[in-house]
């Protein structure tokens, strides 16, 4: 797309590239072991004001989102990519670079656990999460931003990082404040309902006749990522609230703050 021309990080895949791969060597070898032989880090303070500060990113990328298509002309079924340098269009350019850009600031969620020493939270599915979004995220922005199509995943997942990052705030506020936080319980179901309605809506590429979106590669990809959490949270729903077993600790440290 060469109205992203110039823009930071847009230039070729290998700077996220590289900084995925030095995520994934702090988080997984080099932090742990520079952690080894002290004592963790106090970063009560420092999490409630990344949290919250997550929470008004959040919102203002949803607003954006809604403003750029989603509550001013998208309808929802074959919304294509629009490559004109119209103001709505380089609004939502702007936008998917923002979210994109967004997910390297959520690396901060596993280096948080790392240095308070949280190893256990730090689960292959975790950092998998972490570092795929940005990556796949670089090639859709590259190639596809502003298409209905291809934002409506990202449109829910700054609505509930709203949601999650709340309680996640509140919770970094110490004991005192997890009174607040009954409604807990929820938060598996919003997540699972998230990934219902995104691989419905994506789901319906393969339905529509004559959808001429330009890079349908990516429609795939979004399906096969919202079916495989889909199915994964379906899972943990099973064990956690049929079984009446609590949720692995897989699901609760590695997926549940990462959507």
């Amino acid at each position: 797309d060469p109205r992203l021309e110039g823009w930071p990080l847009m230039s070729s895949p290998f700077p996220t590239t590289f900084i995925i791969g030095t995520y994934i060597y702090f988080v997984t070898s080099l932090g742990p072991k520079l952690m080894e032989n002290k004592k963790p880090f106090e970063l009560r303070q420092l999490m409630a004001f990344y949290n919250f500060s997550v929470v008004v990113l959040s919102l203002y990328m949803t607003y954006e989102f809604l403003m750029s298509g989603w509550a001013t002309g998208y309808s929802f079924r074959c919304d294509i990519v629009d490559y004109s340098r119209s103001p709505t269009a380089l609004r939502m350019v702007r936008t998917c670079w923002l979210y994109y850009f967004s997910k390297f600031i959520e690396l901060l969620d596993t280096i948080f656990f790392v240095l308070r020493k949280k190893n256990n939270q730090v689960t292959f599915l975790h950092v998998f999460h972490h570092s795929i979004m940005p990556w796949t995220w670089w090639f859709g922005v590259k190639f596809a931003a502003g298409s209905g199509l291809g934002t409506f995943h990202a449109l829910l997942n700054c609505i509930v990082h709203v949601v999650m990052y709340t309680y996640y705030g509140i919770c970094s506020l110490g004991p005192a404040y997890h009174k607040y936080l009954w409604w807990k319980k929820y938060m598996t179901t919003i997540q699972l309902v998230q990934f219902i309605v995104i691989t419905g809506h994506i789901g319906q590429i393969y339905i529509m006749d004559d959808c001429p979106y330009q890079y349908p590669i990516f429609m795939f990809i979004i399906w096969l990522y919202g079916s495989m959490f889909l199915v994964l949270f379906l899972h943990f729903w099973y064990h956690a609230y049929t079984k009446g077993q609590r949720l692995p600790k897989m699901a609760r440290n590695g997926i549940s703050k990462d959507q």
